[in-house]
């Protein structure tokens, strides 16, 4: 018979929900591999942890939509604003463009406030994302 994994200290629970939102800097370097980290996190440690399992799997999914989607909206953005600024209609497009642009950097913050938070131990909760994750995993609706 196998063995179940032993499960997670609070310290270890704290540290590996702390990387997972911290990984959300790994975007600065490759531009889109911060989701990996938490995806990584969920699926080593869901076994041995639901606070773990919980903040991996917000994290990765708050920053496929604000990171990598943010990002794509905000190209598509900047695309129709190039292509339309020859009528000038897309120069009044750019202010939105720039508002668009501004998704990834909102992920960034708010992700190292996550770390911050469940460093300390905190039940941390992405507002949009973690009712929705918490339903999912303990399959309540």
């Amino acid at each position: 018979p196998q063995i179940p994994p032993a499960p997670l200290t609070p310290e270890e629970e704290r540290q590996w929900a702390m990387i997972a939102h911290l990984g959300v800097l790994v975007n600065l370097v490759s531009g889109f591999l911060g989701p990996v980290v938490p995806l990584i996190i969920y699926m080593l440690y869901k076994e041995r942890s639901r606070y773990v399992a919980y903040q991996s799997l917000q994290a990765l999914i708050f920053q496929l939509i604000w990171w990598v989607g943010g990002g794509i909206i905000a190209g598509i953005a900047w695309a129709i604003s190039g292509v339309l600024s020859a009528v000038i209609i897309g120069l009044l497009c750019m202010p939105i463009a720039c508002i668009f642009s501004l998704m990834p950097l909102v992920a960034l913050g708010y992700g190292i406030y996550g770390g911050i938070q469940t460093s300390q131990g905190q039940d941390f909760k992405y507002w949009l994302v973690g009712d929705w994750v918490r339903s999912t995993l303990t399959g309540s609706s």
